[in-house]
């Protein structure tokens, strides 16, 4: 029973309200197409793949080993290919086995083949890779009457000289002889007396580096050689006024220019074989399409 006088102590009782459980993340799922299921290989399957894995990479060390080996095999053969034939470029360059012994001259006539042979021997004992072509030409300059040459090397110790000698077309009179000449005015041979089956060359003022002489060459090698034995003489002071006399008789022809000499020759050729005994008279081919005989 309270004391008298005070008050009884209230008791006020709180209702605890019910607190709310936390609120959970929301869970994130994947849409059903992108869901992948992890699954547990059996530990076969693991070794397996592990041998499969070193199989692979046996096989690849054995390839790079072979590629590498080629690539070394393919150096090697390269190397002794160079070697090799730096070894042939040497013996064919410095040994006397290629030494230059023998050397010959062909194509001459009115040469000496052993004269020119001695000309240019001072090569002999020379490699035939070696030789100074450069010092034949200088050796065989002097002989003018070399028109041009040409040499072939002949292993293992032979050098060939192919020469071609300058042909004469006719003879010059000179102050004191006369001067067989070839095409080109070049002096082939001189003598006292008129050389046989050669025409005479009259020049008259002319020269032989002048537009005469070079016409009347024309025409002397245009001429067949049947016809050729027939002139005397052959005249000319330009391009176009050629003339030739025939021995043994009192026959001449005009030429007029060089031009079209291969068509005169043949037309004077027929025309001679028809007229050759008629006496005295002019043979007219400067117009080969109208040549004529005129009797004196």
């Amino acid at each position: 029973m309270p004391a008298a006088g005070k008050a009884p102590p209230v008791t006020v009782e709180t209702k605890k309200k019910p607190q709310s459980p936390p609120a959970k993340a929301p869970r994130l799922t994947a849409p059903a197409g992108d869901r992948r299921e992890k699954q547990a290989l059996p530990s076969s399957s693991v070794r397996a793949l592990a041998r499969e894995r070193r199989r692979y990479e046996r096989h690849e060390v054995k390839r790079f080993t072979r590629r590498a080996r080629r690539r070394r095999t393919g150096w090697f053969v390269v190397v002794l290919l160079v070697l090799f034939v730096g070894g042939l470029v040497g013996v064919a360059v410095f040994s006397p086995v290629l030494a230059l012994r023998t050397i010959t001259v062909d194509g001459t006539s009115r040469l000496s083949a052993s004269t020119l042979e001695k000309a240019v021997d001072g090569q002999l004992g020379t490699p035939l890779a070696l030789l100074n072509y450069g010092k034949i030409t200088h050796d065989l300059a002097p002989f003018s009457l070399i028109r041009s040459y040409a040499t072939e090397v002949v292993p293992p110790d032979t050098l060939v000289i192919h020469v071609v000698e300058r042909t004469p077309v006719g003879a010059i009179q000179g102050a004191s002889a006369f001067d067989l000449v070839d095409p080109a005015g070049v002096t082939v041979e001189s003598s006292k007396t008129r050389p046989a089956g050669y025409p005479l060359i009259q020049l008259g003022k002319g020269r032989v580096d002048g537009p005469g002489f070079a016409s009347m060459a024309q025409v002397l090698l245009a001429l067949p050689p049947a016809v050729l034995t027939k002139v005397d003489t052959i005249t000319a002071q330009t391009h176009d006024d050629v003339t030739l006399t025939l021995s043994g008789s009192n026959q001449r022809v005009v030429w007029g220019s060089s031009d079209h000499s291969d068509a005169k020759a043949r037309v004077l050729a027929d025309l001679i074989a028809l007229h050759a005994g008629s006496g005295a008279g002019e043979y007219d081919v400067s117009a080969p399409g109208t040549a004529v005989f005129h009797r004196d």
